[in-house]
């Protein structure tokens, strides 16, 4: 008997790359038979705080209110290494120019929102969909914008500054990368099914890489009006070794990321991050 999982993730270039094979056919899934749920990252957070998804992209900042329900599976993570969400404004500013100032945000359970917090406290929050946070700049709805996704790319054309790339900030603080996203799955699927699911997931991810070429076709529909080379370095920025798997290196920066938040109290706890193991 065939078994539906519900995959979700966001309708982005990075994640259709990583899940192209998964989504096409291309790897046997062991009578397993994948639905894919699109939403953005923040919806994404939300409907796995009430436990509604067995296989769902999360922000790293969000794992930390599903740890007791979900554990983050090995691959499938959006790490920046030395590179991330992106601060911008109509004018140049410094890091202490920031405070009180207006920021749009894509979420407060954003990782990009967490790192924002730790980077420079005192600001008022904004949020506002991902994909309308330059506009809010623009506008002057907000004085700066907090960019993840396609758009960390895409500021300068819009005539907007960089004030910082939060994952450059991350590295000179630690020396490690900053873990974006994850993917997610829920204990009560049962080990055996939970290790299925996480083999054909690597698979994917391999098969994308190892098809560049077809792997970005499929990720196109899903550039939001970049061009092919700008989203085929999109998708190198965020499906990559890392993506394969975090390492040692890669669940250190989870671990640590999330322990600085919760130092910080912009997470109210202390974490225990549980990672499915091969």
């Amino acid at each position: 008997m065939t078994r539906t999982i519900h995959v979700a993730h966001s309708p982005d270039s990075d994640d259709a790359f990583m899940f192209y094979a998964l989504a096409e056919h291309k790897i046997d899934t062991e009578g397993l038979a994948y639905v894919h749920e699109l939403q953005d990252i923040e919806s994404l957070n939300q409907r796995a705080l009430k436990g509604e998804l067995e296989v769902t992209a999360v922000s790293i900042h969000a794992y930390a209110y599903l740890a007791d329900r979900y554990a983050l599976l090995p691959h499938g993570a959006s790490i920046g290494d030395r590179y991330g969400p992106r601060l911008v404004a109509r004018r140049p500013m410094t890091r202490d120019d920031l405070r009180g100032q207006r920021v749009a945000i894509p979420g407060y359970k954003t990782t990009a929102y967490l790192a924002l917090r730790l980077y420079q406290p005192d600001f008022e929050p904004i949020p506002t969909p991902f994909d309308e946070i330059e506009d809010a700049v623009l506008t002057g709805v907000a004085d700066v914008g907090l960019l993840i996704h396609e758009g960390q790319l895409t500021y300068a054309d819009r005539g907007l500054h960089l004030i910082a790339d939060l994952g450059e900030w991350w590295f000179q603080e630690t020396g490690l990368p900053l873990p974006l996203g994850g993917n997610v799955v829920r204990k009560d699927l049962g080990a055996p099914l939970i290790q299925k699911i996480s083999r054909h997931l690597r698979a994917s991810i391999a098969y994308s890489l190892q098809h560049r070429a077809s792997a970005l076709d499929h990720a196109m529909k899903f550039a939001r009006g970049l061009d092919r080379a700008k989203a085929d370095t999109f998708v190198g920025m965020y499906v990559n070794d890392w993506t394969l798997d975090y390492g040692v290196r890669g669940r250190e920066a989870v671990r640590l990321l999330l322990e600085r938040g919760a130092q910080a109290g912009v997470i109210p706890h202390r974490v225990d991050v549980e990672f499915v193991e091969d």
